[in-house]
């Protein structure tokens, strides 16, 4: 598995930056313009990446205020989690954006750097939306 990851400190307390991340449809706003079709409850969002392919997510587990696994709804083109995990320190939090992904070695060649720009993408957009 190779781990793609990013990090941010925001300057919310730690349940809303929990609240926010825990329900998916929120997760939109933190998308890149490359992501198309979203569709998405609390729990699970379809969406297309632009000329690649559609993916379906689903909550794997939460553990409030600490963490939440996103998982596969349907299989994807590859095995992967997505996990945010937060850290209050003082009246902040630190997140860690993670995408956990089973490439072989042509996938690591096309999708390393998009994944990378995705995972540093979202923390950056998550900081400016609670910012």
């Amino acid at each position: 598995m190779k781990v793609f990851e990013s990090r941010i400190s925001i300057n919310r307390p730690v349940h809303e930056v929990y609240s926010f991340l825990a329900d998916l449809n929120n997760h939109q706003q933190l998308m890149p313009e490359n992501i198309m079709d979203w569709v998405s409850t609390a729990d699970t969002a379809s969406f297309n990446v632009q000329n690649m392919a559609k993916l379906s997510l689903k909550v794997g587990s939460r553990v409030p205020d600490k963490e939440i696994k996103i998982i596969p709804a349907e299989k994807p083109p590859f095995d992967l989690e997505l996990k945010w995990e937060l850290f209050s320190v003082d009246n902040k939090t630190d997140v860690v954006f993670s995408i956990s992904a089973d490439l072989n070695m042509m996938l690591k060649i096309v999708a390393s750097g998009p994944l990378q720009k995705l995972t540093d993408h979202q923390t950056q957009t998550l900081g400016s939306i609670l910012s």
